[in-house]
């Protein structure tokens, strides 16, 4: 059965989550789910919740575009189809913001929240077209949960452009979903 592209979803994530961790797991099998809907990835390229993204898609039969940085070793093992490499951490933000039709925000830290607010905010002030804006896990919960609370900004305008995906089956009906 031939699968109809559904464009390209970039996903951001920690580096810092090995291949033997539960989440390491659960990101590839859904990102293997997503692909297997008709995306194709975007991620940063290396370790974590990248490479099980990366590996996840290409599992799938999904084309997977690394956005790596200049100053890191790209990872010898890896399951990039095409690799662009970015001089730094804005350049590998805004390329892989601007070429995607969605996101997907996995557990993460710091930079992970930073691309998530990068990406909320060009959404929210009409820079970018709506488009989905995944946040996956349950980490992510309190985080959304004390934005909401202490935020100043338009509630809701600023909630709605946001998909709280707790499970697989809400991020692909999520990623079905016209927006």
């Amino acid at each position: 059965m031939q699968k109809t592209p559904s464009g390209r979803i970039a996903a951001f994530g920690s580096s810092r989550i090995g291949p033997d961790e539960a989440c390491y797991r659960d990101v590839f099998e859904l990102s293997k789910a997503i692909a297997e809907l008709g995306w194709n990835g975007i991620t940063g390229g290396h370790q974590g919740m990248m490479a099980a993204f990366s590996e996840g898609i290409h599992a799938g039969g999904g084309h997977i575009r690394g956005v790596t940085l200049e100053r890191f070793p790209t990872p010898p093992q890896n399951t990039l189809s095409e690799e662009v490499r970015a001089r730094d951490f804005f350049d590998r933000m805004r390329n892989m913001i601007e070429e995607a039709d969605a996101w997907l925000v996995l557990p993460g830290g710091l930079g992970t929240l930073a691309e998530l607010a990068m990406t909320w905010d060009l959404v929210a002030i009409r820079v970018l077209e709506p488009r989905p804006l995944l946040v996956y896990g349950d980490m992510w919960l309190p985080v959304m949960d004390i934005l909401r609370q202490q935020l100043v900004l338009s509630m809701d305008q600023a909630f709605s452009c946001i998909t709280y995906c707790p499970t697989h089956a809400d991020a692909l009906h999520a990623l079905q979903t016209p927006h």
